[in-house]
């Protein structure tokens, strides 16, 4: 099955919760392994290094504690998938999508042949849900990366607090766009 995501809005939940999930998909029916990780306030590093683009961020000096589910094996990178940080706020990433071919003509993805820049699916969850104490934030946060680094695939990313739903779209190299989920949707 492919990724599949889905957002309810507080007033659209059982319980007044605002609701974030995504399953993590396995097209060739090989699953990777997935743990439970708890890092600690202030325990990231200065510089994020990426496995797969090979791209160094630094990265702010305070950080929130945060959950994360990354791989197992970290041969291909971290993949944080999904967490929660101590404030709250929940992210999980990716759904991977697709872009329309004009947009792409104008703004390209960082790839060319086996080659990647920018960041990716890969990076998303330590780069931005230590740092944020909002949804909205995570939004800002990750859209500025996106616009300074770039990157090489197109993903969907849902953001969760308390009060709100973000969903935010890679549609470029260095283009995005993102929408507050209202209370009273759902999203599948």
């Amino acid at each position: 099955m492919s990724c599949t995501t889905i957002l309810v809005g507080k007033k659209a939940s059982y319980d007044g919760s605002t609701l974030i999930a995504r399953n993590d998909d396995s097209p060739t029916g090989i699953f990777t392994s997935k743990k439970l990780m708890v890092i600690e306030r202030n325990k990231q590093p200065k510089i994020y290094k990426s496995k797969i683009s090979k791209i160094s961020i630094p990265l702010p000096d305070t950080s929130y504690r945060f959950t994360c589910m990354p791989n197992v094996i970290k041969d291909e990178g971290i993949w944080g998938a999904c967490g929660i940080n101590e404030k709250n706020v929940a992210m999980t990433a990716t759904e991977t999508i697709t872009s329309n071919p004009r947009v792409l003509g104008a703004d390209s993805l960082l790839k060319n042949n086996n080659h990647v820049q920018g960041i990716g699916e890969e990076d998303l969850v330590m780069l931005v849900l230590p740092y944020i104490n909002s949804a909205k934030e995570g939004v800002i946060r990750l859209g500025k990366l996106l616009e300074e680094y770039g990157t090489y695939e197109s993903n969907g990313i849902a953001f969760s607090d308390q009060d709100e739903i973000w969903w935010l779209e890679t549609i470029g190299g260095h283009h995005w766009i993102a929408r507050k989920v209202d209370d009273n949707e759902y999203v599948v």
